[in-house]
């Protein structure tokens, strides 16, 4: 039941993300949901190796979001580099 809920919060939080960052993105609707689902684990490990988090808790809606945006963030940086003509 956990992986049913991870992808409906993985869809609520990358649609969010790509919503607050502006641009067009290549993918449909499961490249969201592994957004949302990547910028929830990503804001869990950080958040945890600060100490914000301890052992066992997950990240809030915010820091997930914060994270699928770093994560588009690296996201358009990698497509873009490959886009680039070698010269």
């Amino acid at each position: 039941m956990w992986i049913l809920s991870a992808i409906v919060v993985g869809l609520v939080v990358g649609a969010i993300a790509k919503l607050l960052m502006p641009g067009r993105d290549p993918g449909g609707f499961i490249i969201t949901i592994l957004l949302g689902i990547g910028g929830s684990m990503v804001a869990t490990w950080l958040g945890q190796r600060i100490g914000w988090y301890g052992p066992g808790q997950a990240a809030g809606w915010i820091a997930s979001i914060l994270g699928a945006i770093l994560i588009l963030a690296v996201y358009r940086l990698f497509l873009r580099r490959r886009a680039l003509p070698l010269a």
